[in-house]
């Protein structure tokens, strides 16, 4: 007897390092607080194709992936979040957007003291800034492999 599938969302978030500085994005939802360039991935769409693409939209900012910082899956009621934490670079010295669109209100280059004074999403953003700043383990893009 075949097993119903599991219903997963798949979300792409992405810590974008330049020096000694990170990347935020003000979010049009959830309060409108500052939180990492991060989404849903699309049908059809690879976890590292969504992260380019959702930071791109948020920020203004096109990015190259470095590696991966972590997976997580989370069992939630009726079926389960998977989440993909990339660590990027800048591709160029585009500036962060200042002008709000239906993706986000705005972006930023902050450094680790200017997170005291932000309204953030959530403690996450401080620990993995933190832990990037401190040499966190970054894993090769390879580990999301497809199935051949």
């Amino acid at each position: 007897m075949a097993r119903e599938p599991i219903p997963t969302w798949y979300y792409a978030l992405v810590v974008v390092r330049l020096g000694d500085q990170f990347l935020l994005v003000r979010e049009r939802q959830h309060g409108q607080l500052w939180y990492l360039p991060a989404g849903r991935v699309e049908a059809g769409e690879a976890m590292a194709e969504a992260a380019l693409r959702e930071t791109l939209e948020e920020s203004g900012i096109p990015v190259v992936l470095e590696g991966i910082l972590r997976i997580e899956h989370t069992p939630v009621p009726g079926g389960a979040r998977l989440r993909v934490i990339f660590l990027a670079g800048p591709a160029d010295d585009t500036p962060p957007k200042r002008t709000a669109d239906e993706h986000s209100l705005e972006a930023a280059w902050v450094s680790l003291e200017d997170l005291a004074g932000l309204p953030l999403r959530g403690g996450e953003v401080r620990d993995l800034f933190h832990a990037v700043a401190g040499g966190a383990a970054v894993y090769p893009l390879s580990l999301l492999g497809r199935e051949e």
